[in-house]
Order: C-alpha cells, then sequence, then structure tokens
C-alpha cells in the first residue's frame, strides 16, 4: 500500500486515464472493535464497483473485465492490519494503486477520466509529514515521519555509509574522550556533504520540514559544510544513525510537538492580524467562495473537521449523507483547491477555530 504522495506522483495520478478510471473510497479503523467492519465494509464497496461497470453501456466487454481484474489485485493487496484511518484504491486499464490515508473518507465509487485525488491531497496535509536525517562519521539514516512515528526511509541512496573505516566507532570515541573530533577529519567531512548533497535532492523531490539528529559536533559540521541541512532544526542526540525508528521517534517528538505548538500560535496570530485588516474568512461556505476565486493566502482547518453540503448555486447549504448530490468531503475539496492556488494550508487540533466554525482564512485581497 502507498502511503507518501509527492508532487511527481500526484501528478501521475492526475493525468486523464482511458475511461473508465476508477476511484474507490472507504473509511478504515487502526484499532478493534471498530476494524471488525473494515474487510466486509472494503468487499461491498469494491462489489459495488464492479456493478456500476457492468450497468454502464459505455464501458466494453474487454475493459470492463480488465478493471474489474485491477480491483480484484487491488483487494488482494490491501493490509487491513496495518490499516490507518481512509483507503483508495485506483484502478484503470491495465493499472491499479492501493493507498492507505491517515485520515477518514467518505465511503463512494466514482467512474471518471481521472481518478480522485483530494482525499489524499488533504490527508497529506493533514498528516504533516516531516524527515529526520541522523548523522554519524560512518553512516546516515533518513526517517519518514508522520503524526506518530518514524519510519526508514530506504530509497535517495539512503542509508549512506562511508567507506573511511579507520575509526569505526568515533562517535563513542568522542563521547567517553578517547579521540579527537572525528567531524574534523577531511574524509568524514567529505562524507557529510555527499549527505547533505542527497538531502538536498530528496527535498526537491518531496518538500517538507527536516530535523537533523547527531553528536553537537556532527550537527555544528553539518552547519559549516552543508546548505540544506544548515537550515533544518537541529536536535542534538547522539547514536540515531544506528538506532531503531522508536529511538529516534522518542528524542525528535518533543521537537516536534514544540514545532506544532509554535505553528498553532502563528496561525492564531495571522487569524487576527487579517481580521484587523478586512482579509479574514470563515465558515465552510465563506472559505470555499474565496478558495474557488483562488483568494485564500492561508487556510486553517481543525485537524477533524468534516461537514456534509450541497452546492445550491449561490452557498453550500448543510445536507445530510443520502441526500442528493451531497458532498461529504468538502473540506477536502477546500484543501486542494488552496493548494492548487499556493495557499498555505495549516491543520490545528480541534476547538482551536471553534468561534470560526472549524475553517477559517486569510484573504489575498
Amino acid at each position: 500500500m502507498e502511503h507518501a504522495l509527492s508532487p511527481a506522483t500526484l501528478s501521475e495520478l492526475r493525468r486523464p486515464r482511458p475511461y473508465p478510471a476508477v476511484s474507490v473510497l472507504t473509511p478504515t479503523h487502526r484499532r478493534e472493535p471498530e476494524n471488525a467492519q473494515d474487510r466486509v465494509r472494503l468487499r461491498n464497496v469494491v462489489a459495488e464497483a464492479k456493478k456500476q461497470l457492468e450497468s454502464d453501456p459505455s464501458v466494453t466487454r474487454e475493459r470492463r473485465a480488465d478493471v474489474c481484474d485491477q480491483l480484484d489485485r487491488a483487494l488482494a493487496e490491501v493490509d487491513l492490519a496495518h490499516a490507518e484511518d481512509g483507503l483508495v484504491i485506483f484502478a484503470a486499464p491495465g493499472e491499479h494503486q492501493v493507498w492507505s490515508l491517515g485520515r477518514s473518507v467518505p465511503e463512494r465509487v466514482v467512474l471518471s477520466d481521472t481518478f480522485l485525488t483530494r482525499n489524499l491531497v488533504s490527508a497529506q496535509a493533514a498528516e504533516r509529514p516531516f524527515w529526520v536525517l541522523s548523522v554519524s562519521p560512518d553512516r546516515v539514516t533518513l526517517w519518514n515521519g508522520g503524526v506518530d512515528r518514524v519510519t526508514e526511509q530506504r530509497s535517495g541512496g539512503f542509508p549512506l555509509t562511508s567507506d573511511h573505516r579507520e575509526n569505526f566507532d568515533a562517535e563513542r570515541q568522542e563521547r567517553i574522550g578517547d579521540h579527537p573530533s572525528a567531524f574534523r577529519d577531511e574524509d568524514t567531512r567529505h562524507f557529510l556533504r555527499e549527505a547533505d548533497t542527497a538531502m538536498g535532492r530528496m527535498l526537491r523531490a518531496h518538500p517538507r520540514p527536516l530535523y537533523v539528529t547527531g553528536e553537537q559536533a556532527a550537527l555544528s559540521a553539518l552547519e559549516e559544510i552543508g546548505t540544506v541541512t544548515r537550515d533544518a532544526v537541529h536536535v542534538p542526540h547522539g547514536g540515531l544513525a544506528h538506532g531503531t525508528a522508536d529511538a529516534v521517534w522518542q528524542a525528535v517528538r518533543p521537537v516536534v510537538d514544540a514545532e506544532a505548538r509554535r505553528r498553532v500560535d502563528t496561525v492564531h496570530q495571522e487569524l487576527e492580524s487579517a481580521l484587523g485588516r478586512k482579509r479574514f474568512a470563515a465558515g465552510v461556505d465563506e472559505i470555499w467562495q474565496n478558495a474557488r476565486e483562488g483568494r485564500v493566502q492561508l487556510l486553517a482547518v481543525e485537524e477533524n473537521y468534516r461537514v456534509t453540503v450541497r452546492d445550491d448555486g449561490d452557498h453550500l447549504i448543510p445536507a445530510l449523507g443520502d441526500d442528493l448530490d451531497a458532498r461529504e468531503d468538502i473540506v477536502d475539496e477546500i484543501v486542494e483547491q488552496c493548494l492548487e492556488t499556493g495557499a498555505d494550508v495549516r491543520f490545528v487540533p480541534d476547538g482551536t477555530l471553534a468561534d470560526s466554525d472549524g475553517i477559517a482564512g486569510v484573504l489575498r485581497y
């Protein structure tokens, strides 16, 4: 199952497909007893997708068989033992993908000539992904960080290991004072430059906040010789380049949490300033109107804010999930629309925007 949504991946998902490109969405659950229903619910929604394919007169028998086979292959790849909060299956002639999301999605089936990506975009923004680069004289590892964990990233050349083996345990030797700093060694500094360059490539492909862990000597060396790592948040903690994911998470979690609190405070300040300058909008209808016009500069959304609406042509009005033309994922649509027009999207804890009905924004004009 896929998790990381890069700009290149999103662009590929959005390209037109031969009809029908099928998007199947269903909420899932991380824990018992709620997750007991997930397998049956998933099979039912895939069955509904096949039923729609069967009843669509514009889909040929050969193409229907192809897409149904892709749906079956996708279903076989689903690992509900590691489910998160939402699941998306994409299937089209000759291809399929399965995406696990850390944000709930409405249950639905969509047949079109493109895949439905807005829920992926919203989930990615809500998860606030980050990178952790752990540095030692002989090894540099990269960790993919999310809401409640990190996992090791094994791509883009990572992990990096040094061919310079004279001081295999140089980090330990430095800590106990047996050896001068390995980070003044030219071979080690060259190794760190390589790591900085590799990290630069990763950030260009997958831009997100970066935290760097290591002995203070390592952080100082990176600040002196690096480029992208110089502007990262430094976490003085050695040993993590050879450590476990849990050890890395425990080391960076207080710093990540502090950064999150700082970002929430900044959102409050920016919204208050916008209110004074008459560039403030709040509520799903007002935000939706401004998002479609590309006027939203900063969008703030509570993490679990969801609302079902109908579009009457002029405004969004509250609706029930079974109402005709009800839009259960309007918040995800707003998030994607704002990101498309270059807005800064920030998810904040529930209750933060109580006076704004869960969603607010700073307008460009």
